[in-house]
């Protein structure tokens, strides 16, 4: 996987540059078993289809290890900010501090990105917390002036998928959703304030059945999927 996050992709097309796309789930049931993942792939498929050229990298963050900021983490980032360089860490500082960094990286050498997770406990799961802590990085992703902070990715796209058993986006718990909102808001905190929201909700109420709620997922990935 970490070898896929390494690559650097920069083919032409046409005379001009070609877009890379992370297509980032977070999810671990089978596709075929989720609401989220089925719409993911639907869009996937359909974007191909319009784009055939472009580089997709998937990331699915229950197959691989995410790194969490913790206290090792924050020590070495210090021991690099007091002026000590990369090489003079020890291999398995290296490998901590080094894996944020790719993934980082990849990150902000993608055009487009696609987030696929359903809505646990009113948020996002934790895998995708993780992953996005490795990508909000100062200096890197964003930069504090004496305005406050300024994201610095521009000119950037992002899609985010989400399922909920209930219904959030309106009614008495639309105050009570905090997946779509955190991921738009943390998005635009670091520049990326294009960011298109596909909500798949009351998965778990019987009283609407299920193909209606697939159509109706599948009609709005159709509508989004044209201007990506």
């Amino acid at each position: 996987m970490f070898d896929k996050i390494k690559k650097i992709f920069k083919k032409e097309r046409n005379g001009s540059e070609m877009k890379k796309v992370l297509y980032i789930t977070s999810n671990p049931k089978k596709e075929e078993k989720s609401f989220s993942l089925t719409a993911g792939r639907e869009f996937i498929n359909l974007y191909k289809q319009n784009n055939p050229d472009d580089e997709i990298i998937e990331i699915n963050l229950y197959d691989i290890d995410i790194p969490y900021i913790d206290e090792d983490v924050f020590s070495r980032w210090e021991k690099l900010q007091s002026g000590k360089g990369f090489d003079e860490l020890s291999d398995t500082e290296k490998e901590g501090v080094g894996k944020i960094n790719m993934f980082t990286d990849q990150f902000i050498e993608a055009d487009k990105y696609i987030f696929v997770n359903p809505m646990w406990n009113l948020s996002i799961p934790p895998k995708m917390k993780a992953y996005i802590d490795t990508v909000v990085i100062a200096r890197k992703t964003f930069k504090y002036t004496e305005n406050g902070p300024v994201g610095l990715l521009k000119d950037k796209k992002a899609v985010h998928i989400q399922a909920s058993g209930g219904i959030y986006s309106e009614g008495p718990a639309k105050n009570l959703e905090f997946g779509n909102s955190y991921i738009k808001s943390v998005l635009g905190y670091i520049g990326i304030e294009s960011v298109e929201s596909i909500l798949i909700e009351g998965t778990s109420m019987q009283q609407i059945p299920s193909d209606e709620i697939k159509n109706k997922a599948v009609q709005k990935v159709r509508e989004v999927v044209k201007n990506f």
